[in-house]
């Protein structure tokens, strides 16, 4: 059982992606499903039919579906909610904000990823494709786990408490047994679910780029926080490369067939040079690409061949790659960030900061990095390089070191 989320910027082909991953996996034999986690649905639009909250079959192994949120907040939410409700309404609340008030913030995100996790224990599909939200969204969506529980958590602790002093007397007003009894189920399923994310074996994310660099920030910072909260991210994938632009895999990457056009070959040139960018900064993933098509890929036939392009004869189900781009180590009051660079050669090490940006120089290695806030706050006091890992400690700043003396 294989889990695949692509996620990026609105804009840059993840749905289109996500289809055609799904269609190559059904075509390989695959029972698989593609699934949209966006409010703003497209998936029906690609595949050029018409889906519903329920799995819809596409071809004789491909399912597709647009889960419907509402839905599923009422089904996981719905009890407690109108209890919660009442209980703001006793308070002189306004019907209407007393339930607005009563979901639990990211609820709608929670139940998401629970319907997901529904379908991969099922065991009715060995593939799962998750056409996620616009960048932001999904981080909120894959933070809220963690958050979801605290917050029920307190809520869950209140309840048994209410519910031994009442002893019977405030029946009107403390809710059953059974509320709070679901509630725990629900914090279970949320516990089981961060296990089901987090598991390289079960669960890949894809970040989906194009040559252009808002695209990219937005992609590295989506890296850079995916990797600080353990989800493993296999591969990136850039789309809508101009015919004549081409790369060594290294980060070299140039015009090999000029356009005629200067307009185009101005463009040729801009995304020669953000493909490289992408190739060093996104190392060590592998990155897959697909070129500009001179049409709309719509339909399964037309996914198909997109599928061709992007996976040539690979199985978009497997594992691309193993290990973690980055990670963040405690060393009493530092921070140490740790970078695998297994093919770099030592030289002199240049670190240069700005704001949460990071700009690392070894020799000919050149790699820009988006921090996540806890580093951003802090210098870089220097670096180590040793067996392929570069280690780059980040001291307290003066005002943090001296609140914690």
């Amino acid at each position: 059982m294989r889990i695949i989320l692509y996620l990026g910027k609105g804009g840059v082909g993840k749905t289109t992606t996500a289809a055609a991953s799904a269609i190559r996996c059904a075509d390989l034999g695959y029972r698989t499903l593609v699934v949209s986690t966006d409010i703003a649905h497209s998936l029906a639009d690609s595949l050029d039919i018409t889906l519903s909250a329920q799995p819809v079959q596409v071809t004789p192994n491909l399912f597709a579906q647009e889960i419907n949120v509402v839905e599923e907040v009422r089904e996981h939410w719905g009890e407690m909610q109108g209890y919660l409700g009442n209980v703001l309404r006793k308070q002189g609340m306004n019907k209407a904000v007393a339930e607005e008030m009563a979901i639990i913030p990211g609820m709608e995100e929670v139940v998401s990823l629970l319907h997901i996790n529904k379908q991969a224990k099922e065991g009715h599909y060995d593939c799962v494709v998750v056409d996620a939200a616009p960048t932001g969204e999904t981080m909120r969506l894959l933070t809220m786990p963690e958050s979801f529980q605290w917050y029920v958590g307190r809520l869950r602790g209140w309840g048994d408490t209410t519910l031994k002093i009442a002893s019977g007397l405030l029946n009107r007003i403390v809710p059953d047994k059974d509320l709070f009894t679901g509630l725990n189920n629900l914090v279970a399923g949320v516990k089981e679910l961060q296990t089901v994310l987090t598991n390289p074996e079960l669960t890949s994310y894809r970040i989906v780029l194009n040559p252009e660099k808002m695209v990219i920030k937005e992609g590295a910072r989506a890296v850079t926080y995916l990797s600080l909260f353990g989800y493993p991210v296999d591969a990136a994938i850039v789309n809508r490369i101009l015919p004549g632009v081409t790369s060594d895999g290294a980060g070299n990457s140039w015009v090999a067939e000029p356009s005629q056009d200067a307009y185009l070959f101005h463009l040729q040139q801009i995304q020669a040079r953000y493909l490289g960018e992408i190739e060093r900064d996104f190392y060590p993933l592998p990155i897959l690409q697909s070129r500009w098509y001179d049409q709309e890929m719509v339909g399964v036939e037309r996914l198909r061949a997109l599928a061709t392009d992007l996976f040539v004869d690979h199985d978009p189900s497997q594992l691309f790659f193993r290990g973690q781009m980055q990670s963040i180590e405690e060393e009493g009051e530092d921070f140490v960030l740790q970078l695998p660079l297994p093919q770099v050669e030592l030289e002199k090490v240049k670190l240069t900061k700005r704001g949460d940006e990071l700009f690392v120089n070894i020799g000919n290695f050149k790699r820009e990095m988006l921090l996540p806030s806890v580093l951003s706050q802090r210098d870089a006091s220097g670096a180590t390089f040793a067996n392929g890992i570069l280690k780059i400690r980040f001291p307290p700043a003066p005002a943090e070191a001296q609140r914690a003396g």
